[in-house]
């Protein structure tokens, strides 16, 4: 008789299979050169397996696990000089809270009135992160929760896929690469690796603990900036293990589409590209309007303001050897904001959630 401590055999074939076809689709596409292609890759793939029925899952304890990875590998990315860049984040966000603001009242008002959503929904549709808290505002307040978890979905998703294909475009980022960056020195010795580990652990426990957003991988990367940023500790993860968490990364966005069927998600892809367009648009002009008044990468700039969530925009920063700090810090501001601010707009927007004994509406489809 199996432990109930331990997974079932059907869950840790279901957890392979997912990992397996992340592996396939990531490696596919970095080796063809894309730019983020482990992530992004790894997303379609686990996406479209999902959507095929497939029973794409990662268990929580494996995806505390890998979030705290990446957040090793964020921080190995920190130099001394990187630290230097704090003097310019005052203004930057005070510029990306007016840019929040205005995201979120233009992305509402479309789905509004180009899609006739109710003021909550829309309200918690374009919410730019969050998502977590998002679909727990849309069980309380009874709102389309299917529709809420599609349309965040998708847009973390299309940023996913669309930012590192744009920003090649244009030649703003250097060309795709199969291993993500690593510190300075390379691999860590035993020893040292022993110490990033342990540190960047405690920190990522301290944090989750704190509930603080971005919980583990924010943590351990506050943990492994510190080491690489005062020069205690240059090297990092050995590549096969960083890898194996980009991956990781990819196969979690992509199991949020477990159990939705094609039809579902037809029915809102319009919310959703509509609603993407919208809030990039805003992003993008704010993004032009830093570059006149300040010497930083439009690369860094554009990946710090996307409405996205903050742990995925963090990992496509270290895929495309942009600044972690400064895209960190910039979503954990903008966080902040939304998760003060969106309960009390939904609150404000429409009547109260029902009393408790009363059933909350359907569940949402996607896994959040």
């Amino acid at each position: 008789m199996a432990s109930p401590l331990l997974p079932s055999r059907q869950a840790l074939l279901h957890t392979g299979e997912t990992l397996a076809i992340a592996a396939a689709g990531g490696s596919a596409l970095a080796l063809l050169g894309f730019p983020a292609g482990l992530v992004i890759g790894g997303l379609l793939a686990v996406a479209a397996a999902a959507l095929a029925g497939r029973p794409m899952t990662v268990p929580a304890p494996l995806s505390r696990v890998i979030s705290v990875l990446v957040g090793i590998s964020l921080g190995a990315a920190v130099t001394p000089e990187t630290l230097k860049g704090l003097a310019a984040f005052p203004l930057s966000v005070a510029v990306l809270v007016v840019a929040t603001l205005c995201m979120m009242g233009a992305t509402t008002a479309y789905l509004r009135f180009a899609h006739g959503w109710d003021r909550q929904s829309a309200l918690l549709g374009a919410s730019p992160g969050g998502l977590a808290q998002v679909m727990a505002l849309s069980a309380e307040y009874r709102a389309d929760v299917r529709a809420i978890a599609i349309v965040q979905t998708l847009r973390v998703v299309l940023l996913t896929i669309g930012i590192p294909a744009g920003l090649a475009w244009f030649g703003l980022t250097a060309g795709g690469s199969f291993l993500p960056v690593l510190g300075g020195g390379g691999p860590a010795a035993p020893l040292e690796l022993a110490v990033l580990v342990a540190v960047s652990t405690a920190s990522a426990v301290i944090v989750w603990w704190l509930r603080l957003p971005g919980g583990l991988l924010f943590g351990a990367m506050l943990g492994s900036g510190v080491l690489h940023g005062t020069g205690l500790i240059a090297g990092s993860l050995p590549p096969t293990v960083a890898v194996a968490a980009i991956i990781g990364i990819g196969a979690m966005t992509g199991s949020r589409f477990a159990n939705t069927d094609l039809r579902t998600l037809w029915r809102f892809l319009g919310a959703a590209f509509g609603s993407f367009a919208v809030a990039m648009a805003i992003a993008a002009l704010f993004v032009l309007l830093l570059t006149v008044g300040q010497v930083l990468p439009v690369a860094d700039l554009v990946v710090a303001f996307a409405p996205g969530a903050q742990d995925t925009m963090m990992v496509l920063a270290l895929a495309l050897q942009l600044d972690p700090v400064f895209v960190g810090a910039m979503h954990l501001s903008r966080y902040l904001l939304v998760s003060l601010l969106v309960p009390f707009l939904v609150h404000r927007a429409g009547p109260r959630p029902p009393s408790k004994d009363r059933p909350l509406g359907p569940r949402p489809t996607i896994q959040d």
